[in-house]
């Protein structure tokens, strides 16, 4: 049974940046999608971005935060990274790591199998 756990957010300033970390384990990550999703106060959940299965790789961001954020694996570790630059208030949510066998991640994540806790992000002066 594959297990996420979440770790790197916190309080930061706007223009600010932090690295989000998802640590797989109990399985490989390597033939998962993985995506990050995040979770305003009375919003929907959203994808920010989607990572493809080791050997694709390809990977897909929501609008508002391309050229800012970036996703990346690091596969000897077994962890999917999001690193998140130029921080903005409205980037304040609970951010969620998630696993599916589909080749993409749906904009609510309805089609992942595994997620994690979440870690919460701040972003405040």
């Amino acid at each position: 049974q594959l297990q996420l756990v979440e770790s790197g957010g916190g309080l930061v300033q706007p223009g600010g940046s932090l690295r989000l970390s998802c640590a797989a384990s109990g399985s490989t990550l390597d033939y998962y999608t993985i995506g990050w999703f995040r979770q305003a106060p009375g919003k929907e959940r959203e994808v920010v971005s989607c990572i493809g299965s080791s050997g694709d790789d390809s990977a897909n961001y929501a609008d508002g935060v391309k050229g800012r954020f970036t996703i990346s694996r690091e596969n000897a570790k077994n962890t999917v990274y999001l690193q998140m630059n130029n921080l903005k208030p409205e980037d304040t949510a609970v951010y969620y790591c998630a696993a599916g066998v589909y080749y993409y991640c749906s904009g609510r994540g309805d089609n992942m199998d595994y997620w994690g806790e979440g870690t919460l992000v701040t972003v405040s002066s």
